[in-house]
Formats: structure tokens, sequence, C-alpha cells
């Protein structure tokens, strides 16, 4: 492996067209890949019971799918990364937020 060329090491599901995917240089990201799904081989995964069949290939280090549909990890790498559900983007290392007032008597 050459450094500075990005590589995926892991992969969680996280969302019907959503992974968490964590990288060679420690970055974990998550993206969502539907509005990449276009085309012949990708549109098998538009179906997200069959996008959930994702696996992790350790040879091209990268995701793949059955029908042998995959991403390069750079592609992957610099995709915007996906806000999960209800929360708002924060930037990092900010504390815990208080989400009700404490009611002390």
């Amino acid at each position: 492996m050459q450094p500075g060329i990005p590589r995926i090491e892991g992969v969680v599901l996280v969302g019907p067209h959503s992974l968490e995917l964590r990288f060679n240089d420690g970055a974990v990201r998550r993206v969502n890949l539907q509005a990449e799904l276009g085309g012949t081989v990708f549109e098998p995964l538009q179906d997200p019971a069959y996008f959930s069949r994702v696996t992790f290939d350790p040879v091209a280090g990268t995701v793949v799918w059955p029908n042998g549909a995959d991403f390069a990890p750079d592609f992957l790498r610099e995709l915007s990364e996906e806000t999960p559900a209800g929360r708002s983007p924060r930037p990092p290392n900010v504390g815990l937020e208080r989400t009700a007032p404490s009611r002390r008597r």
C-alpha cells in the first residue's frame, strides 16, 4: 500500500443507502450513496434490501456488492459527509449539550 492512497478498512450499514466507512488514515465518514446509484451496475443497489448486502473487500480496499458493483475508495473519501437524521452538524470536540433543564428541588 502506498502512502496517501485511501483504502477502506471497515464498513457498517447505517441507513437504507448510507454507510459508515473507516479509512486507512483513521478517518471515519458517514456517506449516503443514493444519488450515486445511476447506471446498470448500480441500479440494483437502489433497493435498500440489496444495498444492505454490502461487504468489505480487503484485497480491493473498498466496499462491494454481490453483482460486482463497487466504488473507488478515493471517490468515497471525497463525498460529502452525511449528518445522521435529526442531528445538526457540530464542530468536533464540542461538549455534551443539555437537552432539558434540570429540575432541582
